[in-house]
């Protein structure tokens, strides 16, 4: 089980929401697309969990505050929240695309378990500055990173001693 993620902010305010929204509806402006109340209600279901969540999961979250939603316009709309920076796709053991939102958060990283699931966010300035680096190495503008450590937290490593004796 993908356990919850830790943020800066426990809670969005209304003013955090209506900012997150004026990134959408200027991102939508620029590719041509129409600012609907469908896309709205998506992003503020979005914003409001605290979930690394998959699209078949927002899609049921969205499916109680407006079942006219179908599944294809959450996963169209999660595309766009992760082209203008408002999501960032994160990849577990499991082969399923999660999404994370990343409006007003510092950048994180992930420890993830293959053999449970269960996940850990972590803070590391180290990584940020690693990314720099390289970017300046390589001559990039660096704009996002991602970083995930793979391996087997302590209590499934305390399953497998005991399943050993």
């Amino acid at each position: 089980m993908l356990q919850k993620r830790i943020d800066d902010q426990p809670t969005l305010s209304r003013q955090m929401v209506r900012e997150a929204q004026g990134i959408l509806h200027r991102h939508l402006k620029r590719v041509g697309l129409k600012q609907t109340a469908q896309r709205d209600t998506i992003l503020r279901t979005f914003l409001e969990t605290r979930d690394h969540l998959s699209t078949d999961e927002l899609h049921r979250l969205v499916q109680k505050k407006d079942s006219g939603i179908g599944y294809t316009t959450v996963y169209r709309t999660l595309k766009l929240l992760a082209d203008c920076g408002l999501a960032s796709e994160v990849a577990f053991h499991d082969g399923v695309s999660r999404y994370e939102h990343q409006y007003n958060r510092r950048s994180h990283h992930h420890m993830v378990c293959t053999e449970c699931g269960s996940s850990v966010e972590f803070f590391s300035p180290e990584v940020g500055e690693l990314e720099r680096e390289i970017g300046r190495k390589y001559r990039y503008l660096t704009t996002r990173h991602t970083f995930q450590i793979y391996g087997i937290c302590e209590e499934c490593r305390g399953k497998n001693e005991v399943s050993r004796s």
